[in-house]
């Protein structure tokens, strides 16, 4: 079988590739080069590149490397940009994943190979006949919510060769084969800002904008801040206001406006119910119509799943959960799995859900 590596210089994509030689593969490994050119995350692409290469050598393998950063500002960072100024709160990982290392790479190479290996911490589940996204054995690292906009031929043409492995497995493993980012820190950050921070990159582009802090239960002013852009709901840190903790709960986005809730305790960073537009289902819709259905879902990149109910009525797709959601962040992906959180469904942007 004729496979193709994504490679990112991490530890995780370096497994992947000891994986296969183990099992007698000789993939070629590709780098997708997607940085802010010009700006410092270039110096984290050159160390990914290195260490991409130096694990090629391990090995006697090939390397590529594929800049797709026009295709990425095209398609995912306009995204985010546009996103935000609405509001929203926007995920460019997800997007990354569906038009960029699963999009155009695939376009442009990926479509030559058998298939598609890459290190990302999910599962290939045959079911009926059909290939579903499957979560990873590790709880804490699954990426299946990160996946969950793939159409079926994408999943269908990739495999996840590290998902049924726990993290510490992965790690060992490459200390074990003495890889050149065995010891190499995970990524925390956005895929396309390397190590540049987040508001920086929305200054850049939005600039900065005075305006109130409130109280939304008293209605005072506690403070100020420099644009409903840099702010999301459910944010605790980085608000600048003492004796906290104080949590971001709604914003007016007409009058630059960032609405606060005070203490622990508040239910005002709470909800039980949010809709979902423009459903995607990965492989197909499993239900014929689910007027009441137990699912688990994720709305965030945390590991664990919390348990909901999903419905369908005339105005779309609805969440309930009895446990109250923290941060419940209009932009951002509602992913949808099985009761048992196995097989992931798809997703949808949330929206804030109004009673009748």
């Amino acid at each position: 079988m004729n496979i193709a590596v994504l490679i990112s210089g991490g530890v995780d994509s370096a497994v992947v590739v000891h994986q296969l030689c183990e099992q007698g593969y000789k993939p070629d490994l590709h780098y997708i080069k997607i940085g802010m050119e010009g700006e410092d995350s270039s110096c984290t692409a050159e160390e990914d590149i290195e260490l991409s290469r130096a694990t090629a050598r391990h090995y006697g393998l090939s390397l590529e490397v594929t800049d797709l950063q026009k295709e990425y500002w095209d398609m995912v960072v306009g995204y985010a940009i546009e996103r935000v100024q609405k509001g929203l709160t926007p995920n460019p990982d997800v997007m990354c994943n569906r038009f960029i290392k699963f999009g155009a790479f695939e376009q442009r190479i990926g479509h030559s190979y058998d298939k598609v290996a890459t290190g990302h911490y999910a599962t290939n589940v045959e079911r009926d006949g059909l290939m579903w996204l499957g979560t990873a054995k590790d709880p804490v690292k699954d990426q299946t919510d990160f996946l969950s906009q793939l159409s079926y031929s994408q999943l269908s043409h990739t495999i996840f060769p590290i998902g049924h492995l726990m993290k510490e497995k992965v790690r060992r493993i490459a200390l074990e084969a003495r890889l050149p980012s065995a010891r190499r820190k995970d990524s925390q950050g956005i895929c396309f800002l390397g190590k540049i921070n987040y508001n920086d990159f929305l200054r850049k582009f939005l600039g900065e904008k005075e305006g109130k802090v409130i109280d939304i239960e008293t209605g005072k002013v506690v403070g100020t801040h420099q644009g409903f852009w840099f702010h999301t709901i459910g944010q605790r840190k980085g608000l600048g206001l003492g004796g906290g903790p104080w949590f971001v709960v709604k914003k007016n986005i007409r009058k630059n406006i960032i609405f606060v809730a005070h203490g622990w305790d508040t239910q005002l960073q709470y909800g039980h119910d949010f809709r979902l537009a423009d459903m995607h289902f990965i492989t197909k819709n499993p239900w014929t119509n689910p007027l009441q259905v137990p699912v688990c879902f994720k709305i965030r990149h945390v590991g664990s799943f919390m348990q909901g109910t999903l419905t369908l009525d005339a105005e779309g797709y609805h969440i309930h959960s009895e446990t109250p959601i923290q941060g419940i962040a209009p932009g951002q992906f509602g992913c949808i799995y099985d009761a048992s959180a196995r097989i992931c469904y798809g997703s949808g942007e949330i929206s804030i859900f109004r009673e009748r």
